[in-house]
């Protein structure tokens, strides 16, 4: 299975911030039932992968995906964005019908 998940570079720059104190660390994003929308991402930093993940390389940036995940994430953009809100990282999910406020949660 090929992914068509992409990273921007800003949010390379902030995985690879993140995991620069922790050596071979990854950052797990995945997709799970609950929030205000149906489903929600969830952002976790592991140092072991799945024989079956999906592993997206840039800079000093990794990112694992579960296939499952990845069915939900399919044409993606994983983006950090600093702006007066916040700071967060920011999913732009093409599948999802309706998401709210807060950015972490989705309806497909």
């Amino acid at each position: 299975m090929t992914t068509s998940v992409t990273v921007t570079d800003r949010a390379a720059r902030r995985i690879g911030e993140i995991l620069k104190g922790d050596p071979g660390a990854m950052l797990r994003v995945s997709v799970e039932g609950g929030g205000c929308s149906g489903f929600q991402y969830k952002f976790d930093v592991e140092r072991t992968k799945a024989e079956d993940d999906i592993v997206l390389s840039q800079d000093a940036a990794t990112v694992l995906i579960d296939p499952i995940s990845l069915q939900y994430m399919a044409g993606s953009q994983i983006d950090f964005v600093d702006d007066l809100i916040g700071a967060s990282f920011k999913i732009s999910n093409p599948n999802a019908t309706a998401s709210c406020g807060c950015g972490t949660s989705f309806t497909l």
